[in-house]
């Protein structure tokens, strides 16, 4: 009797609902923090120094961690998102015009990183230990 092609050997089972929206959202506000920092530092709302986009170039280390659904990077990236967060709060509170709507948004997302890497670090060591037991 053949395997089924999704049981094979080394095929790592589906991840329960709540941990695969906790990672979906996590990739998806890495990658919508990248799209806004490229897109506010050199169209929407410029501060006259381009190089001011490099600064999404560390949100790319995390990402590939991301996407290999490695438990470590979860964890790292709930701390480093806090310097984001802050620029974020920074900016809304100190630039006018479209930096307020765009700092805000960049703190959005954040919280929404956060709230992801927390939930699902949390979730998938209980799931861990429910498949353990």
């Amino acid at each position: 009797m053949q395997a089924s092609p999704s049981a094979s050997a080394g095929a790592a089972p589906p991840l329960p609902a709540p941990i695969a929206w906790t990672r979906a959202a996590a990739v998806g506000s890495v990658i919508a923090l990248i799209a806004l920092g490229l897109a506010w530092e050199l169209w929407l709302a410029p501060t006259g120094n381009r190089t001011l986009a490099l600064k999404v170039l560390p949100l790319l280390i995390p990402l590939g961690g991301l996407l290999r659904n490695r438990m470590y990077t979860y964890r790292w990236l709930s701390l480093m998102v806090w310097l984001y967060f802050t620029e974020g709060v920074v900016r809304a509170t100190s630039e006018r015009g479209a930096g307020v709507w765009l700092g805000t948004l960049e703190v959005l997302l954040c919280l929404l990183l956060f709230a992801a890497c927390a939930a699902h670090v949390r979730w998938r060591l209980r799931n861990a230990k429910e498949q353990n037991a």
